[in-house]
């Protein structure tokens, strides 16, 4: 393994922090541009910021602002990859764009100005079936990173622990478990943070995962909304209790606020939010076969080692805590 020196963008985040200890624990050098106020409504001071983050080096800026960026960030150094694990907070259509897309360009054409020769890309395995604003946003970069005569990873992973445990503590709390449809509308292979951010930093050095699009799941095989509930009841030794919530139930929300946002833009981002909430009630985080139009769950890679059902477990006993922050739909 040969050490570099890495630029991380998104450190501060869900995946970002294992990211940055996994590059550490591989002997890379890590510089890390973060914000002074950092997570949801920038509650994270810069030394709650540093602590997950220790042994890299962090420098304050705004990643959104060119000149920040080069001044503050890259200030004329030489780097051998950029690694970014930054994403839009609620994925509406202004913030995706301003994120997702724009930062990501001016990243780009920064890292190139610093000699980078290799980019790793979190993006979402969602975006092949591109539907939404933050993933119609996140696909105009990837198109252009593959433009770029950089080497690059693009990493898209399926579901995320933390965007499939909002029901824990409802469940937890004696209610019963939402289901939209009968659940098992959806499937997916659900990837804990540090297996993906072992996967992630692994890019660097592993030749295979050079110049290709990296659909990545969880262990185990994939997963029903069902499957999940039977499991958290199990855990907590109760009976399974479902409230099955129609999706057109959904349509009608994303009706009514997208009529309501023509007038008020506030309503607008919360039919996007709707909308982005749907979505993800009726696809499945699997690979889609573009011949059949189906999603595959054999055709989905597997890493790592720990299953959603072992972090339910984990999060029971308190050995573990999720915050969903702006990602929270239930």
């Amino acid at each position: 393994m040969t050490t570099q020196r890495i630029f991380v963008l998104g450190a501060t985040g869900t995946i970002g922090r294992p990211t940055v200890q996994a590059l550490l624990r591989r002997g890379h050098e890590v510089v890390c541009f973060v914000r002074r106020r950092a997570a949801s409504g920038g509650r994270l001071a810069p030394d709650d910021i540093a602590r997950p983050l220790h042994g890299a080096e962090l420098r304050y800026g705004d990643v959104t602002d060119a000149e920040s960026l080069a001044n503050q960030g890259f200030r004329g150094e030489r780097f051998d990859a950029l690694v970014s694990c930054m994403a839009s907070r609620t994925g509406a259509p202004r913030d995706a764009w301003a994120i997702d897309h724009d930062a990501h360009m001016t990243a780009l054409s920064a890292a190139e100005a610093a000699g980078v020769r290799h980019m790793v890309l979190l993006s979402a395995l969602c975006v092949q079936k591109p539907l939404l604003a933050f993933q119609q946003a996140k696909l105009a970069f990837e198109r252009r990173l593959m433009a770029s005569g950089l080497a690059y990873s693009i990493v898209r992973p399926t579901a995320f622990f933390k965007s499939l445990s909002g029901q824990v503590d409802r469940v937890r709390q004696g209610k019963s478990f939402l289901l939209f449809g009968d659940g098992t509308l959806t499937a997916c292979k659900p990837i804990g943070d540090a297996d993906l951010a072992d996967y992630l930093a692994d890019c660097l050095d592993d030749a295979t995962r050079h110049n290709r699009i990296l659909p990545i799941g969880g262990p185990g095989e994939a997963i029903t909304p069902k499957d999940q509930a039977e499991h958290l009841f199990a855990l907590l030794g109760r009976e399974p209790r479902f409230t099955h919530v129609p999706v057109r139930l959904l349509d009608a929300i994303i009706g009514t606020l997208g009529a309501i946002g023509r007038i008020v833009p506030a309503a607008a981002d919360k039919a996007e939010l709707a909308r982005i909430g749907r979505y993800y009630a009726t696809e499945s985080m699997l690979v889609l076969n573009p011949d059949t139009g189906r999603y595959d769950a054999a055709a989905t890679p597997s890493t790592g080692s720990e299953t959603l059902f072992d972090f339910y477990a984990r999060l029971i006993a308190g050995e573990a805590s999720v915050d969903r922050g702006d990602h929270a739909v239930f």
